[in-house]
């Protein structure tokens, strides 16, 4: 797929919209209890790209970094200083090309009906600043990590447990 790929999507409403260019930094899925309580699935599937490959149109609210419609309560991107996430169930176009995870965090809260995805990285918590993911260049060819425990009464903003 090429850099000049466009992507949008939007709140339920279409009251938030926005578009990602290029391809993303990586592509993964979470089970970790924010990620369930806010999805409101038993996991979260999401693509992280650089910021300024991210534009927004709309109103949103904000709680705990991530951004929802204020409306509709769509959940839509979550943004740190330099990457955006975005949701891949608000994107527009269904199913979604090109965007299959390589990773799978908080793999320990993982439902039992669930199977881990093939030669997707297994991480038990987050993901280690510095830790390489099948998407990263310089991935190796191991498919589990046994991450040191995060604390686990709190866990971090999905932006940050992918960065």
């Amino acid at each position: 797929m090429s850099n000049d790929i466009r992507r949008s999507g939007s709140c339920l409403c279409g009251g938030v919209q926005f578009s990602v260019t290029g391809e993303p930094l990586r592509v993964g899925l979470c089970h970790c209890k924010d990620c369930r309580k806010t999805s409101g699935s038993a996991f979260s599937a999401f693509a992280v790209w650089p910021l300024e490959a991210l534009e927004t149109a709309g109103i949103v609210n904000t709680y705990g970094g991530r951004s929802f419609c204020p409306t509709c309560g769509g959940r839509v991107t979550s943004v740190s200083d330099d990457e955006a996430e975005v949701m891949i169930g608000s994107l527009d176009l269904a199913p979604t090309e090109g965007l299959e995870p390589a990773y799978e965090l908080w793999t320990g809260r993982r439902e039992h009906w669930l199977q881990p995805l093939p030669d997707a990285r297994q991480f038990e918590h987050d993901r280690i600043d510095g830790e390489q993911t099948a998407n990263d260049p310089a991935a190796d060819d191991g498919q589990t990590v046994a991450s040191e425990p995060a604390a686990d009464s709190v866990e971090a903003p999905s932006w940050r447990r992918s960065a």
